[in-house]
């Protein structure tokens, strides 16, 4: 929609003058996103016979009756006609607004369309003696399309050709499913799989589904944060076990994206008062490497140090909190980068172990790590050293999804550890949960009851359908979301696109970010209002407030994960990479002399920047430049990390900046034997012998005598422990040869 600046009336993107005042309206350029939406191809089985038997002005008077059905049928689901070829019509469920259930309309639209043409058909035997039959394609995917165009709404994507494919695959009078497609209505319809189909243009088969009929299924209801009771008990009773052992106790929350882990905790930290001291957390999912996040998050906060503090001050506050301990302040501030100083794993475990001992002097201590499936290996072990060895009351708490499950260094139960798993919230709570929600507005029982049954108890499903109600016109029908994903994608394009202008650049920043990072990275001409659509979207409950980061005391969080990931997944490549390196340079400017505290963080930023460059297309100076300052910073990171013994952090850190470089760059080939090293002492000794050989390879091409004799003695270390028979001999002729 167009603002006018004069009465501030929206009119449609196809008007140049103010429909309400005349005032000239400053048209926009188009605005390219990406999108999910559901695409339906549907032709004529046999067209040309049915040519040959028809006069052509009878043919045109048939083809345009069977498409006048066909338009009808899709037009009646929600569906949009976006081109006629030939014989066969292409809609799109979901442009230019997207609904919850745009699966399940397309699916349903191409039932009444099959109903449609029997009825049609009855019709033409009677009027022409000829009879039609149809087959449909529908497919679910994500395309790139124009939100500014007004009525030219072309969608462009693998998704469209797959819908195409499928269509051409189907039996007359038979409607083929996508893989995507079949798992959104899955509830709704019966469907049997058909052998995976091999797709013109596609390299490996396709999956599909063939559409039987739709049906109605009961839902099992169940959902979060209502009927908690005992999971509560059973934390506070952890605490009351570790002060009465005076030693460390471990509880891990397990449950889905959703189920209502972080508001559990924050009911179970409130409920504390002052009976203990609580710090925070959160893992953040930026893959390996920020080994020590959380614990840096959460000595900010019980340090109270401010964002804008310098260095120094940052370090004396650490000091104050350790006790004036300089060994434990020390290490702890060489963990979270704000000395240069490394010590080894085992010491920086004892100086977090003392720091909590501190803290838990006068009353029982509460870590609460959040996101805890992210978390690095020597994170997991830091846990597992303090709850064993800690000497004084203090209760770990962390949150995580079932994945952490998968790895061999989840948490375990017994001897202080326990593992308490949120399922989803019985019907009886969810009902209980959405009259909650809803109870400052008159709602019908019938839209209360598929919240509810929508839901299947998750209660970040049922917020956000309750906020949906917020945004729907009076007496609009309310669609029941077959996914949080299609929700929350419905949810943003109610938005009008200042507000969404604000939420895009946001979710690059992060899960939490400083409202001066949105400031920065959106549009010169939309900075000053900023601040009020960011205000506007908080009312919405697409983010609320959080505390200062980055200096800014202006700072929000997303609801959840979940919501900035949808927001994100709308940027194009492009977008995403021109945000994520001007996010970078904003953060070095804004954190001046510690800005090698977030070099991690920053780091992320320029090799996504990168990547998603290298996806669109062969890369540029700029984009080559954008990989290699990512890698520098990487490599800096993880020559710390090997430095202090952090074997993980350093292979995930390295292996990162390795794979920016140009193969035979000095500087990459200098990382090689360091990598390979990490890699052996994890025990991963088949990549360590391969990155070794590579590095001996390229010593040879360029003439490197000193990294191939570096290469040569860390494979001898590699076949130390793969190896029998004479290695000292050679091990001891490579060592002379290297000196």
């Amino acid at each position: 929609m167009l603002i006018c600046p004069a009465c501030g009336e929206e009119n449609p993107p196809r008007f140049r003058l103010c429909g309400f005042c005349g005032t000239p309206l400053e048209v926009q350029a188009p605005v390219e996103v990406r999108k999910t939406v559901t695409i339906l191809f549907s032709d004529v089985a046999g067209s040309t016979s049915l040519g040959e038997r028809l006069d052509p002005e009878s043919l045109r008077e048939v083809m345009g009756r069977y498409f006048d059905v066909m338009r009808s049928s899709i037009e009646r689901h929600g569906g949009t006609v976006e081109k006629y070829i030939g014989d066969a019509v292409m809609a799109v469920f979901g442009l230019p607004q997207a609904h919850e259930d745009d699966a399940l309309r397309a699916v349903r639209a191409a039932v009444d369309m099959r109903t449609g043409l029997d009825r049609l058909n009855a019709e033409l035997q009677r009027d022409y003696g000829v009879t039609m039959a149809n087959r449909t394609g529908v497919n679910t995917g994500e395309v790139v399309t124009d939100e500014a165009a007004g009525n030219q709404r072309l969608a462009t994507g693998d998704a469209v050709n797959v819908a195409a494919r499928l269509e051409q695959a189907a039996p007359a009078m038979e409607t083929l499913l996508g893989a995507l497609t079949h798992a959104l209505v899955s509830d709704e319809v019966e469907a049997e799989p058909v052998e995976p189909l091999e797709l013109k243009g596609k390299a490996e088969r396709v999956p599909a589904f063939r559409l039987v009929a739709l049906v109605s299924r009961d839902r099992t209801s169940s959902s979060p944060l209502i009927g908690r009771d005992d999971d509560l008990e059973l934390l506070r009773m952890q605490v009351g076990a570790a002060a009465a052992a005076g030693a460390g106790r471990l509880v891990t929350v397990f449950g889905e994206a959703g189920v209502g882990k972080s508001r559990l905790l924050r009911e179970f930290t409130a409920g504390l008062g002052g009976a203990a001291r609580v710090v925070h957390g959160r893992c953040l999912p930026y893959g390996e490497g920020i080994t020590f996040w959380p614990l840096a998050e959460a000595v900010r906060t019980a340090a109270a140090i401010a964002e804008d503090d310098h260095v120094d001050a940052a370090r004396a506050k650490v000091f104050a909190l350790a006790g004036e301990d300089v060994d434990v302040s020390d290490r702890v501030a060489s963990a979270i980068g704000l000395i240069p100083a490394v010590y080894a794993v085992e010491e920086t475990f004892w100086g977090v172990r003392r720091l909590f001992e501190i803290l838990a002097a006068d009353r029982p201590l509460v870590v609460v790590i959040e996101d805890l499936h992210w978390a690095e290996p020597t994170l997991l072990e830091l846990i597992d050293n303090v709850v064993e060895r800690v000497g004084r009351p203090c209760v770990l708490v962390c949150t995580a999804r079932p994945e952490l499950l998968d790895r061999p260094d989840a948490p375990a139960e017994g001897d202080g550890r326990v593992r308490i798993a949120l399922d989803r919230l019985g019907a009886g709570d969810a009902t209980a949960m959405a009259e909650r929600l809803l109870a400052d507005r008159p709602v019908d029982a019938a839209i209360l009851d598929r919240i509810v049954a929508a839901s299947d108890g998750n209660p970040l499903f049922m917020e956000q359908m309750a906020a949906m109600l917020d945004d729907a016109d009076p007496g609009a029908e309310f669609d029941v979301p077959p996914t949080i994903l299609a929700l929350l994608a419905a949810r943003l394009d109610r938005l009008a696109q200042p507000e969404r202008g604000v939420l895009e650049p946001a979710s690059v920043a992060g899960l939490a970010f400083p409202s001066a990072a949105v400031v920065e990275l959106t549009d010169e001409s939309m900075r000053a209002g900023v601040p009020e659509r960011l205000a506007a979207v908080e009312r919405r409950r697409f983010i609320r407030s959080h505390p200062a980061i980055m200096g800014d005391d202006n700072a929000y969080e997303f609801e959840h994960i979940l919501v900035r990931d949808a927001v994100y997944r709308r940027l194009l490549k492009r977008s995403r990479s021109q945000l994520h390196e001007r996010f970078a340079a904003w953060a070095d400017r804004v954190n001046g002399d510690r800005a090698a505290e977030f070099a991690e963080i920053t780091a992320y930023h320029l090799e996504q920047a990168h990547r998603y460059l290298a996806e669109l297309g062969p890369l540029d100076d700029h984009g080559r430049a954008l990989g290699l300052r990512a890698a520098e910073r990487l490599a800096g990171a993880g020559q710390r990390a090997f430095s202090r013994g952090d074997m993980h952090a350093a292979a995930g850190l390295l292996g990162r900046a390795v794979d920016l470089m140009p193969e035979y760059d000095p500087d990459r080939l200098g990382l090689l034997p360091d990598l390979g090293e990490a890699l052996m002492d994890l025990g991963e000794f088949a990549r360590a012998e391969e990155v070794l050989v590579g590095a001996l390879a390229a010593a040879n091409t360029i003439g490197d005598h000193r990294l191939a004799a570096e290469a040569n003695l860390g494979r001898l270390l590699v076949q130390l422990y793969g190896e029998e028979g004479a290695w000292g001999e050679r091990a001891l002729g490579e060592a002379e040869r290297a000196r």
